[in-house]
């Protein structure tokens, strides 16, 4: 019930377009998934998500384990009936969660055993466990768990970290594919910090258990953009070409068009919906704080030439006015912007892919683009 297609490849990069078909329907690629923690985007609802251009959605293992509980889930009909999306759904495992949570936490060759950030209630996962949540919740893309370290973190703890991640991922492996199970895929995690070699080893040991689609893992978490563009050119030449390679918590535009050329397929970010619900909005010419005095009195559209919902109905002035008001609409309007504009901006690569010109859309949007 999965399949990678590889459509096309541009000739100055390499970059790819493909469409990864799912139970819950296709993904053309470059893809960047919005992200729904607990079984939606804030704010907004799935139809909204969905016009924003939206073919996938990532919602956390971790999140819906502790509130509502797989059980509720269960007796919805899955995650899709709960939250009524119809298209296709990626949960992540929750190890990132657990790392970030460190000091509610402890991790050994067993599991992850941890304290509820909601009501301290001690909690142990085993790879088994968060594989059967996420068979509860239906996903068609589920993700092992892994142990994710800091960008800082030495040799041996990276090496420590990636032989359990190793470890975990047979036992997922295992129990995600007993009795047949064909309505979800799981995409093995590579990890190894900022080492390379670590980073290649992790790849190759990843690859015996990945049937159609592989994720990056321990990048975007702290350390600079080119120590992270530095390993996605190590790993570029041994990634597999027959499955999408997703790279995980990625979500500005300069890092999606980086990433890409690099040939990565798919991302999900909270930035684009974080961002907007302080005020700020993605542009082509960089983010743009809405919230500050000079916008008080702009009528023009968050970004001219943008046909979201909010550009065609909404002035900056009127956004700002919400903002500095309180009310959720403003943030909302810019969800749906920052949303929309992550999507123009994955056709507009696309786009270059088919011409074989993807280096001169990074050179037309990086000149006008202000960090």
């Amino acid at each position: 019930m999965f399949e990678f297609k590889l459509i096309k490849k541009c000739r100055q990069t390499g970059a790819r377009i493909g469409c990864l078909i799912t139970p819950h329907g296709q993904i053309e690629t470059p893809a960047f998934m919005p992200v729904g923690t607990v079984g939606s985007v804030k704010g907004l609802s799935p139809d909204e998500v969905i016009n924003c251009g939206s073919q996938i959605m990532l919602s956390n293992t971790y999140h819906l384990y502790l509130r509502p509980g797989e059980s509720i889930i269960r007796m919805a009909g899955g995650l899709h009936k709960f939250m009524n999306w119809n298209l296709p759904i990626l949960t992540d495992s929750g190890g990132f969660q657990v790392f970030s949570l460190s000091k509610l936490r402890k991790i050994t060759n067993d599991g992850v055993q941890f304290s509820s950030h909601i009501d301290g209630s001690r909690h142990f996962l085993t790879p088994e466990v968060v594989m059967n949540i996420q068979r509860t919740l239906g996903s068609d893309i589920v993700m092992p768990l892994d142990e994710c370290t800091e960008g800082t973190a030495d040799y041996k703890t990276a090496r420590i970290a990636l032989e359990r991640t190793v470890f975990w991922l047979k036992r997922c492996y295992d129990e995600i594919y007993s009795n047949d199970n064909m309505t979800q895929i799981m995409f093995p995690i590579i990890q190894g910090n900022m080492y390379k070699d670590l980073r290649i080893e992790s790849l190759e040991r990843s690859l015996e258990y990945a049937k159609c689609g592989i994720a990056i893992g321990g990048l975007s978490v702290g350390e600079p953009k080119p120590v992270m563009y530095e390993m996605l050119d190590t790993l570029a030449p041994h990634l597999p070409d027959n499955m999408p390679r997703y790279l995980m918590g990625v979500g500005s535009a300069d890092s999606i068009i980086e990433s890409v050329i690099r040939g990565i397929d798919m991302f999900d970010c909270v930035l684009p919906t974080r961002i907007a619900r302080n005020g700020t909005a993605m542009t082509f010419s960089g983010d743009i704080t809405i919230r500050n005095a000079p916008f008080k009195d702009d009528f023009d559209p968050v970004e001219k030439g943008c046909d979201c919902y909010t550009c065609r109905n909404y002035s900056r002035a009127y956004i700002r006015h919400l903002i500095k008001s309180g009310e959720i609409m403003g943030g909302r309007l810019l969800s749906i912007h920052n949303i929309a504009f992550l999507h123009r901006l994955t056709n507009k690569i696309k786009n270059a892919i088919k011409e074989d010109a993807l280096l001169d859309l990074k050179k037309s949007i990086m000149d006008n683009y202000v960090m």
